[in-house]
């Protein structure tokens, strides 16, 4: 696999999982909460872990590919955070914002849509 083969598919999958905690109603696709609604602090622990389950991901894809990981400093970190909640903002925009207009406009209770 060639090292462009490799960022597309860690982009891929970073954009899939990032915006996976704003489409399903289960806490890590196994518990649904009582209330029935996911609230927003589980989603942004789930965003969390699907973090750091990419990154995981990819330390093992790039040990296997070049032999050794290069050393990363806060800084890389702290950037790729940022990137993976820019990704996550249209699964926000699709939870949060246009269906809450969509249930509006139909006129469905917020709890039921």
């Amino acid at each position: 696999m060639t090292g462009s083969v490799m960022i597309g598919v860690v982009v891929g999958l970073a954009f899939v999982l990032a915006n996976l905690p704003f489409l399903f109603e289960r806490v890590l696709f196994v518990w649904r909460p009582s209330s029935g609604r996911k609230e927003f602090g589980w989603r942004f622990l789930e965003l969390l872990v699907f973090y750091l389950a990419v990154g995981g991901f990819t330390f093992l894809l790039e040990k296997n590919a070049y032999g050794s990981v290069y050393p990363k400093n806060w800084q890389f970190y702290a950037a790729t955070l940022c990137l993976f909640f820019v990704f996550a903002f249209p699964g926000f925009v699709y939870r949060h914002l246009w269906r809450a207009n969509r249930r509006r406009a139909v006129g469905t209770p917020r709890g039921q849509g």
